[in-house]
């Protein structure tokens, strides 16, 4: 039979396994599952869905936009779109006017008056809005921005530029593309080889507001540190 003090001990032994060793599964309170995290393809997606209706023109802030009301004219009144997206119209709350198309924010102004009008018939009208255009930069001959009149290929916003200069570099063009106000997409696009192919199946479609950028070639980034000699040492007939 065991002594006291080897009893007494294990006791001790026993309840400190007790205390340290982690409850069962079955006496754990219930962990509450992570909360999905939005990938920024997903978000992106969205954003595209947001900023394009099928080729029909979104309103962007600071847009002009005039609504007619035929049988109460003295609802009649002309709005700009403000920078936050907003705008104000006459006896109802602001609404949100970036990023819809004149027919979707139709429907929201009559909605809207239909608090106070019986029926409304509104028209509006687009006074004034930002021309399609698109930015080239970097080592172009003409960088800056340009109207866009019609379909634009990368190729044809370089060609309408003047070209590379001597130190471009076509060969890693970048296209900058927005949507939204918080995600920018970033493509390389190797015009050299698409005329090296004389193939531009692959030539990228602009999209109003996009942004090229042609850098310079690595030729022309280390060409001010390469000694250049001078007329002397040609002539000069201890150097041959």
């Amino acid at each position: 039979m065991s002594s006291p003090a080897a009893r007494c001990v294990l006791v001790v032994v026993t309840t400190l396994v007790a205390f340290l060793l982690p409850a069962s599964s079955s006496a754990q309170a219930p962990q509450r599952p992570p909360e999905p995290v939005a990938s920024v393809e997903n978000d992106r997606q969205a954003l595209r869905v947001l900023w394009t209706s099928g080729g029909r023109y979104r309103i962007t802030p600071g847009d002009v936009i005039e609504c007619i009301f035929p049988y109460v004219s003295e609802f009649n009144q002309t709005v700009t779109v403000q920078p936050d997206g907003y705008i104000s119209l006459r006896a109802i709350s602001d609404l949100r006017a970036a990023g819809q198309t004149v027919a979707e924010l139709r429907q929201e102004v009559i909605e809207a008056y239909e608090q106070i009008l019986r029926e409304p018939v509104v028209t509006l009208v687009l006074k004034e809005f930002e021309k399609p255009y698109y930015v080239i930069g970097g080592d172009v001959t003409r960088p800056g921005r340009y109207d866009m009149r019609g379909a634009m290929t990368v190729t044809q916003a370089i060609a309408v530029a003047g070209g590379k200069t001597s130190s471009g570099n076509l060969s890693d063009v970048v296209l900058f593309r927005r949507y939204g106000n918080d995600l920018v997409d970033v493509k390389r696009i190797d015009v050299k080889r698409m005329y090296s192919k004389r193939d531009l199946s692959e030539d990228p479609i602009l999209r109003p507001g996009d942004t090229l950028f042609v850098p310079r070639s690595t030729f022309a980034k280390i060409a001010p540190f390469i000694p250049r000699p001078s007329v002397g040492f040609f002539l000069n007939p201890l150097n041959w």
